[in-house]
């Protein structure tokens, strides 16, 4: 038996430009705290408010055409751009990135194999809709799977080249003792996993009684069984820690591999300069 999504439509209650610009006053008050405090942020969030804006009305318009024709080529292209751009965010969150195309390839990499294993998984088993391609369905799974593992990815890469960085010492004296660039590393891949991981078994401990997430508030918004959302929470709950724990095992691991050779040598030279400690 799978989950069907089951929506009344007339019970959506239109929004407005205007309703949505008196949510957008609130960002006076990131503006106000900016200046009484000095923050420096004003101009920031308005930069990316514009840019939300921006982005959703684009992606709005693209999501209208893609339901209309029904293509699975349009449908994995619109996928494999969403991941393109996944792997920019992985790159521009790093401190440390690796050197030359790795950078980028590593985080695309990992963010492909992760959100496509997981989205897959869900459109042929749980969901099933029909065609399996469905744009309705593939892409939102594949937004929300990629939004969160993206930040496993990330934050993953982050604290095993930070983590090298500062144990450097006692992983080449491993080394030199004759440990495996595995066993030597170990203690910084499981902190860079535990700190991949946290952000979703936090989010997966505190759904429900602390918070209620965009999937299921969205759902009884747009008139959905309560029970039917619930359903709906879960099953997505449950692909992103999947789609984390893959995607941020297999960055992580990459990037041990990359940052030691075949002779078992620490190769940080292979990183780029701390950008906190560039001269600006």
């Amino acid at each position: 038996m799978h989950v069907m999504l089951a929506v009344d439509v007339t019970t959506i209650i239109p929004i407005g430009a205007g309703d949505i610009a008196i949510a957008a006053a609130l960002l006076l008050v990131h503006g106000g705290l900016s200046l009484a405090l000095g923050l420096g942020v004003g101009r920031q969030v308005l930069v990316a408010a514009a840019r939300m804006v921006i982005q959703l009305l684009a992606v709005g318009f693209v999501l209208v055409a893609l339901f209309e024709r029904m293509s699975p080529w349009l449908t994995g292209v619109t996928a494999l751009v969403m991941i393109l751009f996944a792997g920019r965010e992985v790159s521009a969150r790093q401190d440390r990135r690796l050197a030359g195309p790795w950078a980028y390839a590593l985080g695309t990499g990992a963010m492909l194999f992760a959100a496509f294993a997981v989205t897959l998984l869900a459109l042929t088993t749980a969901v099933r809709p029909q065609p399996w391609y469905d744009a309705r369905y593939a892409i939102p799974l594949l937004g929300m799977v990629l939004g969160n593992t993206l930040n496993g990815i990330s934050l993953g890469l982050h604290a095993l080249t930070v983590g090298l960085v500062r144990e450097r010492s006692s992983v080449e004296a491993l080394l030199c003792l004759g440990a495996t660039r595995w066993e030597a590393t170990r203690p910084v891949v499981v902190d860079a996993l535990r700190t991949g991981l946290m952000p979703i078994v936090n989010a997966m401990a505190a759904t429900g009684l602390v918070a209620l997430p965009g999937m299921i508030t969205g759902q009884i918004l747009a008139g959905a069984e309560p029970l039917m959302a619930v359903r709906y929470q879960m099953l997505i709950m449950f692909l992103i820690a999947g789609g984390t724990a893959l995607g941020a095992t297999a960055a992580v691991f990459g990037g041990v591999l990359r940052l030691t050779d075949g002779r078992h040598r620490l190769r940080l030279d292979r990183l780029t300069p701390s950008r906190a400690a560039s001269p600006r």
